[in-house]
């Protein structure tokens, strides 16, 4: 269900124009679609699920790439900083509001207080790219709150509409194409159904017809099946199970707390131990 939730965010992420034009100065995601796809799960692999010290690394090697790029208010010419606060933020919220959004609608059992450890974990997270504790919300409520506050800013201008449809139709190569196409296609409408109502308003694309169909309780419905579909091939093809990240933090949690390993951006100690099977 990640890969659901990385397609959404990245669809919202798009939404606002000066983070949407940073992408596009500085990104390759038109040549190196699938690129920026792997970096970007990979990213998320490494902050969930790497020991401390592989998640700094990480961090800093996002921060020296950030600090060489620069980017403009399409509207005002204004130009900003890729790592600027502002900027910064956006991307970690929508990263993490995505991922409880997909999570829950797709039957994972999330209690309030789950949610709100996961947002201030994701504190953790948001400082291996620059930011500080100020700088994000540390619960769900001010997650939520955020998004409210930052709603007037965001457009889906030329430049959102040119990424999202990188997101949704990237291009493949022609010999994955005839199996690939059809089943990314249904994914990447699945991750824009599964946008809030105003996100999807602002792109108001109409050739998404997996996307029109799946508003509203279709999209939780389909979102259950396909975790429950997930759940039945991870059982029956065990090198699907996890990804080699998750199962060394797997590993390191059977050794113990105090191992000197311990994951980067979570209280592995208190995490419920089926948790991450369930989010597939």
């Amino acid at each position: 269900m990640f890969g659901i939730a990385g397609l959404r965010a990245l669809l919202l992420q798009a939404l606002h124009p000066v983070a949407a034009q940073g992408v596009s100065d500085n990104s390759a995601f038109r040549t190196d679609t699938w690129g920026r796809f792997t970096r970007t799960a990979e990213f998320v692999a490494v902050t969930t699920y790497g020991t401390t010290a592989e998640a700094l690394t990480m961090g800093a090697r996002v921060q020296a790439l950030h600090a060489r790029m620069s980017t403009t208010d399409p509207a005002s010419g204004r130009g900003y900083p890729v790592d600027d606060p502002g900027l910064l933020a956006w991307v970690h919220n929508c990263l993490v509001e995505s991922t409880l959004a997909v999570l829950e609608r797709s039957g994972v059992e999330i209690s309030a207080a789950d949610a709100d450890r996961y947002v201030a974990e994701q504190v953790r997270a948001a400082a291996l790219v620059g930011l500080d504790a100020a700088d994000v919300p540390h619960d769900r409520a001010a997650l939520d709150a955020y998004f409210v506050q930052v709603r007037p800013l965001l457009r889906a201008g030329r430049v959102a509409r040119e990424e999202a449809s990188y997101v949704i139709a990237p291009p493949m190569r022609p010999r994955y194409a005839l199996a690939g196409r059809p089943a990314w296609s249904s994914m990447a409408g699945l991750a824009f159904a599964a946008l809030p109502t105003w996100a999807r308003r602002l792109y108001s694309i109409p050739e998404l017809p997996a996307a029109a169909a799946l508003h509203g309780a279709a999209t939780t419905v389909a979102l259950h099946a396909l975790r429950a579909s997930l759940r039945g091939v991870q059982a029956v093809i065990p090198p699907l199970r996890e990804s080699p990240h998750r199962r060394s933090a797997r590993e390191r949690l059977a050794q113990g707390p105090g191992t000197g390993n311990e994951s980067s951006t979570h209280d592995s100690s208190a995490a419920p131990q089926d948790r991450t099977e369930d989010a597939g």
